[in-house]
């Protein structure tokens, strides 16, 4: 006996938190991420940055500080969308 409960699925999406870099089209801002990396041969911890186009109703200035969430594509390198602004920029 199969209930209703078994049936529901749950997405497991990827959150990030980053700082937009440009906001100069349509709908779309790209935000950039930091990431630390520990060099395999000098152990010290180095700042990567990856860069995520990312879908946004709202304006945004740069320096806002946002999560962005993973969602389905929206063009040919959109795959993110803001959740929310954590900060403003002053």
């Amino acid at each position: 006996m199969a209930t209703t409960e078994t049936k529901e699925r749950t997405r497991n999406q990827q959150t990030k938190v980053g700082v937009v870099v440009s906001n100069k089209m349509q709908k779309t801002v790209v935000v950039a991420v930091e990431n630390l990396v520990k060099h395999p041969m000098y152990q010290k911890y180095i700042k990567r940055t990856s860069k995520f186009m990312a879908h946004a109703n709202d304006p945004l200035n740069v320096g806002d500080r946002v999560l962005i969430e993973e969602t389905r594509p929206m063009s040919k390198r959109k795959r993110w969308n803001v959740k929310e602004v954590l900060e403003r920029a002053s």
